[in-house]
């Protein structure tokens, strides 16, 4: 089994460092990459650059201006963007098609699950990849983890394994907590989780970065269950 800090383990498209923090609490040498910079407090752990660069190794300068010496990355989780791809946009898919912005999103989840890293998770939500690529090895909910919220959430999965829920006992013996989902009726009859229904007050830079940060009860959940394969393979 290997020490937690001798696991290179890189976070793709994250500012929110919601997943690296929760991988640096447990000892793992975790880094963030985005474009945008880090809201999570920790420009230290976060590369403010294109990701294929940092999957490439060597050495690497963090947001901070630290350089981190990176061999080999043991484990990617990525959360690349879902703007053309989801689903909740398919009236804009032609004119996207068109210009070429859905086959740029294409590419780019493509290029992250074919990455050179021998385990990976992509995430995104409910959208064309499912049929371009293939089905999800697993749909989940932030309620399925203890979060009594509702967002339908895809993973793909390569050398690692689904994630586990209904209280069953993971590999810390912690017990996972089954919940049922909070949500609001819109003045239309619509039922939405409340972070959905407050996204809509936003700007559409921020209710972009709001919709797609992870929940912190999955975020745990990726951590403790993953973590755990990962320095023990």
């Amino acid at each position: 089994m290997k020490n937690a800090n001798e696991i290179n383990i890189l976070i793709a498209c994250e500012e929110s460092q919601a997943v690296c923090i929760e991988f640096r609490k447990l000892g793992f040498n975790a880094f963030s990459c985005d474009i945008l910079e880090c809201s999570g407090g920790h420009p230290e752990w976060h590369f403010n650059t294109d990701v294929f660069e940092v999957i490439k190794c060597g050495s690497l300068l963090t947001e901070s201006g630290i350089t981190a010496t990176v061999n080999k990355w043991d484990a990617m989780i990525a959360f690349p963007p879902c703007t053309h791809l989801a689903l909740s946009g398919s009236m804009h898919f032609e004119k996207k098609r068109q210009d070429g912005r859905q086959q740029q999103g294409i590419d780019f989840f493509m290029a992250m699950i074919n990455a050179p890293i021998k385990r990976i998770a992509v995430e995104n939500p409910m959208g064309i990849m499912s049929t371009i690529y293939k089905k999800p090895t697993q749909i989940i909910q932030p309620y399925y983890f203890g979060d009594a919220d509702r967002k339908t959430t895809c993973l793909w999965l390569k050398n690692l394994p689904p994630l586990y829920h209904n209280a069953k006992p993971n590999l810390f013996d912690d017990v996972v907590t089954h919940v049922e989902p909070e949500l609001i009726t819109t003045p239309k009859g619509d039922k939405l989780s409340k972070w959905h229904y407050d996204s809509y007050k936003l700007s559409n830079e921020d209710k972009s970065k709001m919709r797609s940060k992870t929940f912190p009860a999955i975020a745990e959940a990726i951590v403790k269950q993953w973590g755990a394969v990962i320095a023990c393979t």
